[in-house]
């Protein structure tokens, strides 16, 4: 079998791969604390070699190295963590960090299972109770891993240590928590992370600005570039099965006839 035809197939793999990575980034542009994704891509591991006249398996003997394994292999899809722009929305429950950190969630699942979960989306609010909760409803944590209940008939100060004074008096503080090697983290939705195994807390230093929202760091323009460059790459390798499709069709059709 031609090896050029599976060396295409895995390019229009490992380009499909891409495009839907940047497809989700394009279509979480406008979402608050997005952080866009990538995709890595590595060559074959291992090449099919042949040692000859090697003394150390006989001069008349031939040794097989590794297998081969043509074409382009998908590689890891990573995480942007780099900081977005701010939007000023003058809502005191609307925060920002400026600098490294993750604001904590007390997250429950569909099961009414109940997990701490780590974001950059900090478009809080408060629910009927008086509650700090998310947009979704999930809890905003303090420094001690508690749920968050504000007086709702007095107006909230927040500091940018995450301090909250109502009245005068400091009443919570929110937490920030951050990781020494952000590898350790899964993403969990759009915008929620959660720490795998060997995950460590760090101190934050992260400044918390009340009054706005930290943006997706997608860059629309950017992302429209790779997305045309993908498109061709993608196209250039279907005209490669095609050429060699046309190419076997002469060879079965024409080149066994007997004139």
């Amino acid at each position: 079998m031609l090896k050029g035809l599976y060396t295409a197939y895995t390019g229009m793999l490992n380009e499909q791969n891409r495009m839907d990575i940047l497809t989700n980034n394009l279509a979480n542009a406008s979402t608050v604390g997005f952080k866009k994704e990538g995709a890595t891509s590595q060559s074959f591991d291992s090449i099919l070699t042949l040692k000859i006249k090697d003394q150390s398996v006989g001069l008349q003997n031939v040794q097989r190295l590794g297998t081969n394994n043509p074409g382009v292999k998908i590689g890891e899809n990573y995480t942007d963590y780099t900081q977005g722009s701010f939007r000023i929305t003058d809502n005191t429950y609307d925060l920002a960090l400026a600098g490294e950190g993750f604001f904590a969630i007390e997250f429950t699942n569909k099961a009414g299972e109940t997990s701490t979960m780590y974001t950059r989306n900090g478009q809080f609010t408060l629910n009927r109770e008086g509650y700090l909760v998310t947009a979704d409803g999930d809890y905003v944590l303090d420094t001690q891993n508690r749920r968050i209940q504000l007086n709702t008939l007095i107006d909230s100060e927040i500091g940018s240590d995450g301090t909250i004074t109502q009245g005068g008096v400091a009443v919570a503080k929110i937490q920030v928590t951050d990781f020494e090697d952000y590898n350790y983290l899964e993403k969990y939705g759009e915008t929620y992370y959660r720490p795998v195994e060997g995950a460590k807390t760090t101190q934050a230093d992260a400044e918390m600005k009340s009054g706005y929202l930290e943006m997706s760091n997608v860059q629309v323009v950017s992302e429209m570039v790779n997305l045309i460059s993908i498109t061709r790459a993608y196209e250039s390798n279907q005209k490669i099965i095609q050429t060699y499709d046309d190419t076997l069709e002469v060879a079965v059709t024409q080149l066994g006839r007997i004139q």
